[in-house]
């Protein structure tokens, strides 16, 4: 289904637009052309909005509902929701955990990953998500060697906005890495795949479905030289970088072991700082790591479920934050979740980090910016995060006749502080593409 050339959203009872001024209207309304925000308001809609008639548009009636700016998702693997609280796997951490997993993950084949695309998606969907990202860095033996294009096809018939990575291993367990041989590739064959997703796939206009990053895995299953020519290769197509970096201590005395220096050390080493890169986790920071971080205005995904699915420790978001750094929220693989609900990990956010130094810690404004308009800002997104003219009309309709709302007394910190419910609807671009059964 094509977007509609023009859309008008109305009588919300509470807009939230995150704009500049962080406005947050009652009777809001909201229209569109083309997919993009044209005007907001509140109140009675104009006859006349951005020169056509308002009753010319495909209208949503939002009444009694809180509308948010789409929820971005900055971390996933998607292929994860076919492995979901996995035996010999529930009580482990990360390096035992992937060992576990690995060679169960070697023998999906392309309906696998298909299947699992649209089930993440449409669990994302299903919580106000409208863009997403999904490090898939996983290419079997067995699966077809333009497996990215499987998992594209699949996100975009859920109607998701989808910002892929290419991911890659090329250091595998006989060259000291972790994981098995078999789901390794090596760095020509990276590297040319990597050239042609972003030839096939990236599209760098406003409102775009699709935008492509490369993502090789982590500092234990990759090289120096992969990690330094990737990022030679990105910067000459305009596109982003991403890797996991910090989530563990183990992953600290690897770094110690085989490179002589800490994880960030290693990643300023093969030209990676930037403030075209966001990295996943970002837990095991010191605090002149930190400040070094804020300067480059390099991002980080906190994927706060996940880190205590796997014991890995807490983010020191705050400080991140508070040196330059965009901080985006993430539900990360559904392995390490088993859910793909990112209005859970807004709620886990603010709950978390209010555990570690008082109900002061987090406000419920600070996590929805993470979730909206700093995680847009993670993915080099400018034309997402918030409800204003100029930024895809990508729209989160919470219900607030809802049972788990029902005697919340403000709207939009009860969908946080109250249990999760699913969306009414999930617009992207324009056009409703999940909307929830009566």
């Amino acid at each position: 289904m094509s977007t509609p050339r023009r859309f008008l959203l109305e009588n919300a009872a509470t807009l939230v637009t995150m704009n500049a001024g962080r406005e947050v209207l009652a009777d809001g309304w909201v229209a569109a052309r083309d997919g993009l925000i044209t005007a907001v308001g509140n109140g009675p809609v104009p006859a006349v909005v951005d020169g056509a008639p308002s009753a010319d548009f495909a209208r949503y009636d939002a009444r009694g509902c809180v509308v948010l700016p789409g929820l971005v998702n900055t971390h996933h693997h998607l292929y994860q929701t076919r492995t979901r609280a996995w035996r010999g796997a529930v009580d482990s951490e990360l390096f035992p955990w992937l060992r576990t997993l690995y060679p169960v993950w070697a023998r999906l084949d392309d309906d696998a990953f298909h299947r699992a695309a649209v089930v993440g998606c449409r669990e994302l969907l299903r919580s106000g998500c409208t863009l997403t990202t999904d490090h898939h860095y996983l290419f079997p033996r067995a699966a077809s060697p333009h497996l990215l294009d499987v998992v594209i096809d699949a996100a975009l018939q859920t109607g998701i906005r989808f910002h892929p990575t290419r991911g890659s291993m090329s250091r595998s367990v006989k060259d000291g890495g972790l994981p098995p041989d078999d789901v390794v590739q090596d760095a020509d064959t990276i590297l040319a795949d990597c050239e042609r997703v972003i030839s096939r796939w990236h599209d760098p206009r406003p409102g775009a479905a699709v935008r492509v990053a490369l993502a090789p895995c982590s500092p234990f299953s990759v090289d120096p030289d992969l990690m330094r020519r990737t990022a030679e290769l990105a910067r000459r197509h305009g596109v982003r970088l991403h890797t996991h970096l910090a989530e563990t201590r183990d992953e600290n005395a690897y770094c110690l072991r085989m490179y002589g220096c800490r994880p960030l050390d290693f990643l300023e080493s093969v030209g990676w700082l930037g403030p075209d890169v966001w990295l996943a986790h970002g837990i095991w920071f010191a605090d002149d790591e930190i400040a070094r971080l804020g300067r480059a205005g390099t991002g980080i995904a906190h994927c706060p479920s996940s880190n205590m699915r796997l014991g890995s420790g807490i983010c020191r978001v705050r400080d991140l934050r508070g040196a330059g750094s965009p901080v985006g929220l993430a539900v990360d693989g559904s392995a390490s979740n088993d859910s793909s609900n990112l209005l859970a990990e807004l709620r886990q956010t603010l709950l978390l980090h209010r555990v570690l130094g008082g109900a002061s810690a987090m406000t419920v404004q600070e996590v929805l910016e993470m979730a909206t308009i700093d995680g847009a800002r993670c993915l080099g997104r400018e034309d997402a995060g918030a409800i204003a003219p100029g930024r895809a009309c990508d729209l989160a309709v919470f219900d607030l006749a809802a049972i788990g709302y029902d005697g919340a007394d403000d709207p939009v910190a009860a969908l946080l502080l109250c249990h999760p419910e699913p969306a009414r609807a999930t617009i992207v671009g324009g056009r409703v593409v999940y909307e929830r059964d009566a």
